[in-house]
Order: structure tokens, then sequence, then C-alpha cells
């Protein structure tokens, strides 16, 4: 049996795109998160300053961005700002 008919693995299919679907495992660390996402921003200046030079114009639109599955704070605040450009 494949990972697309094992019922173990919880996927969900939308328009032809496998999505997996998923739960917040500890809430609790919800806050830690956001303050990890703040102190992020104060370490990528260039990715912000993208953001504020060429975010009106929006250069990235329409492409498909692609990331790992291990994510520090830094990625997500990069995949945040990219998702504006």
């Amino acid at each position: 049996m494949d990972r697309f008919h094992d019922e173990q693995t919880p996927f969900v299919f939308i328009d032809g795109i496998e999505k997996l679907s998923y739960k917040i495992a500890y809430i609790n660390l919800t806050e830690s998160s956001k303050k990890a996402l703040f102190m992020a921003k104060a370490e990528i200046l260039g990715i912000m300053r993208l953001r504020k030079v060429y975010g009106s114009q929006q250069p990235l639109k329409g492409i498909h961005l692609v990331a790992c599955l291990h994510l520090t704070a830094q990625t997500g605040i990069m995949i945040k700002k990219f998702l504006l450009l």
C-alpha cells in the first residue's frame, strides 16, 4: 500500500494538490513562537528591505514558493515577506 492509500497518513487532496492536514501539538508555545518571529525580523533586515522597496510592484506574484520541513523563525518571516512581493 502506498502513502496515498495508507489510512495512517492524513492527506487531503484539493484541486489535484496534495496537502497534509495538521493540528497544533503544543498550543501553549504560540506566544514564544510569536516572540521568535518578532526577533527573526531583526535578524533578516535584507528581506525586510526587499519588502519595503519592491512590495508595491509584487515582482514575485504568481510564483510557487517551496520551503523545507524544518522551518526556523527566520524562514517563516522570509516566506511571509516573499508572499507579499
